[in-house]
């Protein structure tokens, strides 16, 4: 990689010291420390430009420009219009209509559309639902499936194994419906603005601010007009500043402001990492003599092996055209760099069980999210002054359930009961000038959703033993099914996925099958189907914390595992104009916000933060 002729003596001092750490497998906090002082005097191309790692007031080019931001008043702040956060804002309404009380309830979404950027499987379990909206059918929720048929299998390269499903197993769907969720949270979107809730899609929020005393004042939308190398347009403008009693955020898995809560307020001091899945989807239009509406079928097994976790599904849909929707998950904590998720996802659907429902029809949709899978021991600490967690940003999925949007919801829901006697109270009783209201975190694990969780807490992390997919299906058969989760024991998680990679000199590459066109297809003609878009001349919103990492450790170590864990084509490793070496190039505009980068990253050195509001997947009814 660095071949001595070719470079000075601290570049091969450099070189030497990255093969002694590599050989030597050194944590990430010591093999940054002693690539920064060696590698020093060593040119790294330029990649990252967002001024939250260049700082602007260091930046002659921004001097003079104007930076004052309008602010604005509301009583509730809401972060993502997703399930949760439109629960809160519609419970938050009711109760105000309920009580004869006024209350500003605003809510800001980076999609262009309410929906545009939410992605599930998705099988509804429509209980939270029924809660917040008693006469969803009534209202014309779009939910036009129910499930009438489950199967559920192991898959062998060419074989399928049947399971059967018995009753009070998590994988049991009777009741529930197959959904589009992007419809239905569309849907959500239209019932809040109707009981007088604010939406503002198209912002997203870039910052969060704090009060004197270091409680959450609200948040600040992002700025628009900076060019892709840092610098200000003639068209800059500041975002907007949002102040609130109370903030909730729901952004979703791996919120980029979530994590800086956590690390203000330690939110994470007492509870597991949290750990996650990459979910991709397509949707397809088939022959309508293999459409089964309502028919739900899940698998493990191929073309995993038995120590990677992950599984798929395949939804026949009902809304008046052959439309199914299938997807792979791919648990984030696999040790392999060479795994793709993106290529096991299309290998998948040759097999033999698959791919019959397939043949003769036509892809017309596709997409990526990453999902939480730590369950209730990796759920931080859910309250702080002046503000809550909701949702999957802190992580409610159900995971042998495969579900997560009936927990996210009612946890909103929850949030909204917890903050509205405060806000009305006739005095504000709080000691800090953002409202705290730990009863939220009280009242969740007295309600449903933590009893539901807590019995299932077991099976994800059961998964990590010899046997892998097979031991972790005996344990749930013995201790969920017979016991119902009441062992008397918590297991553990494994750590971070992030540290959970092996050096690519310790992996066998994986070969995977070139695509056929008709059932597998490339990334780009994928990612070209979930409609991507961003503002060309920004600056990358996948922000390096040091622009060297990328080519000197996961390069170096891991064979460069972000240009195959990313969904979207974003990451690529190309060789410099000199010809002496290689340099990352991050494909911004591709990116479809599933977060997975900012996870898995085996260094921690990609930080993802929002691009100008608007910007992302734009997808329909995914």
């Amino acid at each position: 990689m660095f071949p001595a002729s070719r470079y000075s003596y601290q570049a091969h001092r450099c070189a030497r010291l990255l093969q002694k750490i590599k050989t030597e497998h050194a944590t990430p906090q010591l093999y940054t420390a002693l690539h920064r002082r060696a590698c020093s005097t060593v040119s790294t191309p330029r990649i990252t430009t967002h001024y939250t790692i260049h700082p602007r007031d260091k930046d002659p080019r921004w001097e003079g420009v104007e930076m004052e931001r309008f602010a604005d008043e509301a009583d509730v702040v809401i972060v993502g219009g997703g399930p949760a956060g439109l629960a809160a804002a519609i419970r938050l309404k009711q109760l105000a209509n309920k009580h004869e009380k006024e209350l500003r309830v605003c809510l800001v979404e980076k999609a262009p559309q309410i929906g545009a950027h939410t992605l599930s499987g998705a099988c509804l379990e429509p209980s939270a639902l029924t809660e917040l909206i008693p006469d969803w059918k009534e209202r014309g929720a779009p939910l036009n499936t129910p499930v009438t048929e489950d199967v559920f299998s192991i898959l062998t390269e060419k074989y399928r194994i049947p399971v059967p499903i018995l009753p009070g197993l998590p994988m049991q769907n009777h009741g529930n419906y197959i959904v589009r969720m992007g419809n239905l949270v569309r849907w959500l979107g239209e019932q809040a603005e109707e009981l007088g809730v604010e939406l503002y899609p198209g912002y997203a929020a870039a910052e969060v601010l704090f009060h004197e005393d270091g409680s959450v004042k609200g948040i600040a939308t992002n700025d628009v007009g900076i060019a892709k190398d840092g610098s200000p347009k003639d068209i800059f403008e500041r975002g907007m500043e949002l102040h609130a009693k109370v903030t909730l955020f729901g952004e979703g898995c791996h919120g980029h402001l979530a994590k800086q809560l956590y690390n203000k307020f330690n939110l994470r001091e007492n509870c597991e990492p949290q750990t996650y899945a990459i979910g991709l989807k397509e949707l397809w239009m088939i022959d309508e003599k293999k459409w089964r509406p309502g028919r739900v079928e899940h698998s493990v097994g191929w073309p995993l092996d038995r120590n990677t976790y992950g599984g798929s599904f395949l939804y026949h849909l009902n809304e008046g055209e052959p439309l199914v929707a299938l997807g792979f998950v791919v648990g984030l904590d696999y040790t392999n760099p060479y795994l793709s998720p993106f290529r096991e996802f299309q290998r998948w659907k040759h097999h033999p069980f698959v791919a019959p429902t397939l043949e003769g029809g036509q892809r017309i949709a596709y997409g990526a999210r990453a999902l939480n899978e730590g369950g209730c021991q990796s759920i931080p600490k859910l309250t702080f002054p002046g503000g809550l967690l909701i949702g999957c940003s802190p992580g409610f999925m159900n995971v042998p359930k495969i579900k997560g949007t009936h927990t996210a919801m009612k946890s909103g829901m929850l949030a909204a009961e917890a903050i509205f006697p405060k806000l009305t109270a006739e005095t504000l009783d709080s000691e800090t000038a953002g409202l705290h209201v730990p009863e939220y975190a009280e009242n969740l694990k007295n309600s449903w959703v933590w009893k539901e969780l807590y019995a299932v807490r077991n099976i994800r992390p059961s998964f990590h033993n010899y046997f892998g997919l097979y031991g972790g299906m005996i344990y749930t058969g013995i201790f969920y099914w017979i016991f119902r989760g009441k062992e008397p024991w918590t297991l553990k998680h494994c750590g971070t996925d992030a540290n959970q990679l092996k050096p690519a000199k310790e992996c066998t590459p994986i070969e995977y099958p070139k695509p056929d066109g008709k059932i597998s297809f490339d990334l780009l003609s994928s990612v070209a189907l979930s409609g991507t878009n961003h503002e060309g001349d920004q600056p990358p919103h996948l922000t390096l914390k040091d622009d060297s990492i990328p080519v000197a450790r996961n390069l170096g170590i891991y064979d460069g595992p972000e240009q195959r864990f990313c969904p979207a084509g974003v990451y690529e490793y190309v060789p410099l104009d000199t010809g002496d070496g290689m340099r990352l190039q991050i494909n911004a505009q591709n990116c479809v916000h599933c977060k997975t980068c900012d996870i898995k990253d085996p260094s921690q050195n990609i930080n993802w933060v929002v691009p100008e509001g608007g910007g992302g997947p734009a997808y329909n009814g995914m």
